[in-house]
This record gives C-alpha cells, structure tokens and sequence, in this order.
C-alpha cells in the first residue's frame, strides 16, 4: 500500500513553519496516544499515532524535509539510499523534544523544568520548623524569633562553586542540557543528566571554601506572627524561606508547625477550657461563692447546698476564640469534692457525731446512696 503524503497525515501545507509542523504533530499525539485510547478502537489509534510519529520525523528534520520535498518518500526510504536517523540524538531529536512535551501535557510536570532549552530548573524543598508555646501565648497570639538555617552566596567563589581564577564546563553528557535521551523500543525518554545531575555543567576544580556548592549553609532568624487562637498542630507558612531552587529555580517554603505545653491547671477541647476545681466537703455541704481561675484573671461560682462531687459548672465566653471562630469557648469547671486526711482525734469524734447524726435522719441527707442501694438489691432479686 502506498505511503499517505506527510503533510497531508499532519494536515499541513508544504510551506508550512517548523513551529506548525510540531503543534500539529502534538495535537495528533496527544489525540491517538496510547494511553488515550483503550478497548475498542485503540488498534486505528496506535496505526494513526505511528504514521504521525514517522512524518513529524522526516518533515522535522531539515535535511530528511529537504529530501522528501524533493523525491517524496524515496529520499528519505533507507532502502533507496536516502536513510533514517539512527537511534542517536541526530536521527530523532526533533521527535524527542516534541514527545517530551507532549509528556508533560498529558502527565503533568513533575516538579523540574527548563529554562529557554536549557538547564533543568527545580523548585527548592519545603522546610518544617517546629516551635512550643504555652497556651496563653496560644490564646492572645504572639510575635516570636526562630532561627532556622539558610543558604547565602559564597564570597569566595562568588557563588560560581568554581575556585577563583577557574570556571565551570558544559557537562559533556549532556552537552549543558541537564538532560539525556534514551531510546526504549518505540519511545524516547528524557531523562535528567546523572553526571551533572540536571545542572547542565560540572565544576573540574571546586572552590574549597564551599566544596563546589556555591554557596554556604548559615542561620537566619526570622520574624514570626503567631495569631490568636492558634491550636495545637496548626501550620504557619513562611514563603519563600525554605531550601533555596537548583539552577535559578524559586526557593520552598517554611511551615512552622505549633505545639502547645501541657498546662497546669486547663485543658483545652477546641475552643473550649475544662478545669478541675477541688472544693472541701463542708464547702459542697454548705455551698457559697468560690473563686475559680480564668486566663483572664479570676471569676465566682455560686454552689448550691449540697453540690456533689462531678458537678459542671460553665463560664460562658471564658474559653478561647479559635482562629477561624467569630466568638470564644466556654469554661467548665469540674468540681471534686476533697475527703479530709490526716484528721485530728478531735476532728474523727466531731464527724462521727456528725455521721450518727445523718443516719438518725433516715435517707434524707443521701438520696444517691438510697437510690444506688435500691438498685442494687433489684440486681439480686
């Protein structure tokens, strides 16, 4: 079966740009790639995917395109004379370049780039700090200082990595490309260089001062705006303050993750405060006001006569307002209820007279022991 014309497959006039030819090119790719056609239909699509890859090869290619506008595809059938490409760079370049695009279009960058052609640029790890703070500090916010470590230019080197008076090469893997090509059966594949490891030169003799990096490891101290209402795990990102990019790329981030110290006295449920709150057992008989602490100074609770042991009591807007909260949590206080220890000969006659005292009443002066009794007498029925 005779061979389809090139520019007819790609859909091209024959004066057409080589910047047509490869959108062309990528616009069928992408629409008879493999990857995007499966089941029913997908044989056609592979056929259709091949003859575009074999015209965008010969029309791509200066000397194959200048052969083929002369004899058509006997100047550029190897069978006649006229050759393919090897699997070198020169017999598919043009192909691996489009293809390689065409990657990235369909899979998406993988975090690297290229500037103008060139090197690979990347951008710079995130970095994580973590910093402790009490919880007052995480209830009105803070401004802090942290130290974290930076990279600056090296003074000696001018931040070359090259030893003065030396420079840096084009690495000769790459040809200062930061990138390889490797033919797998029917794909190309670019991949990074492993001898300058994307940075497209290698440095013969490193400066010694920074060993070739080009910079030198140091401690910066940075402002920190710590807001109120801040919780425990929280992150705040710092932009720009992580790993610096390779090759010019833009620096990481740095999240400083808070931790808040064990409290003496409160615990916190989200916005809310919880607080034990020990109370004498002639203070729970008797009730009256008792002071309980705030992170706001002091407040009152009335208890009544009587107040059992476990009794909540809730202080409303005494909590803390959440970052993302319009209004402030609530206090609750929990009392316990203390049983004397280390009680004088004095003090154990006056409460058992006290104790008589009680039974002689009947169940009255205990209405949770009666209750508790019945029920387990119900239990053993």
């Amino acid at each position: 079966m005779a061979k389809r014309d090139y520019y007819e497959i790609l859909g091209v006039p024959k004066n057409a740009s080589d910047d047509d030819i490869k959108k062309a090119y990528r616009k069928l790719a992408m629409k008879y790639h493999p990857d995007r056609n499966q089941g029913e239909g997908a044989k056609k699509a592979e056929e259709k995917f091949k003859e575009a890859k074999e015209a965008y090869e010969m029309l791509s290619d200066p000397k194959k395109r200048a052969a083929y506008d002369q004899f058509g595809h006997a100047g550029v059938d190897p069978n006649m004379g006229g050759g393919r490409g090897g699997p070198g760079p020169e017999g598919f370049g043009g192909f691996a370049e489009a293809f390689g695009d065409i990657f990235g279009d369909i899979f998406g960058n993988q975090g690297g780039g290229r500037r103008g052609g060139g090197q690979q640029v990347y951008r710079g790890s995130d970095l994580s700090y973590a910093t402790e703070i009490t919880l007052e500090e995480a209830a009105a916010g803070k401004d802090t200082q942290i130290r974290i470590p930076s990279w600056e230019s090296c003074d000696t080197c001018s931040g070359t990595g090259a030893k003065p008076g030396t420079s840096a090469k084009a690495c000769p893997g790459c040809n200062g490309t930061g990138t390889v090509h490797l033919r797998q059966g029917f794909f190309s594949i670019q991949q990074t260089c492993p001898q300058c490891r994307g940075a497209g030169k290698i440095i013969p003799d490193p400066c010694t001062t920074c060993n070739g990096a080009g910079k030198l490891k140091k401690q910066k101290t940075l402002e920190v705006r710590i807001p109120a209402g801040i919780a425990e795990g929280m992150r705040i990102r710092s932009v720009g303050n992580g790993e610096p990019g390779v090759n010019g790329g833009p620096p990481g981030d740095l999240y400083i993750e808070i931790r808040i110290k064990a409290h003496d006295i409160f615990e916190r449920d989200g916005d809310d405060l919880h607080c034990s709150v020990p109370v004498s057992m002639t203070t729970a008989a008797l009730g009256g006001s008792i002071e309980v602490p705030t992170l706001g100074g002091k407040a009152e609770i009335d208890l009544p006569e009587g107040t059992q042991h476990g009794k909540t009591f809730r202080l409303r807007g005494k909590g803390i307002k959440g970052v993302r909260s319009a209004y402030p949590g609530d206090l609750y206080c929990h009392v316990n209820v203390e049983t004397p220890v280390k009680i004088t000969d004095a003090q154990r006659k006056l409460l058992r007279e006290l104790d008589e005292s009680f039974k002689s009443a009947g169940d009255k002066h205990s209405p949770n022991a009666k209750s508790w009794t019945d029920r387990v007498k119900d239990l053993f029925k």
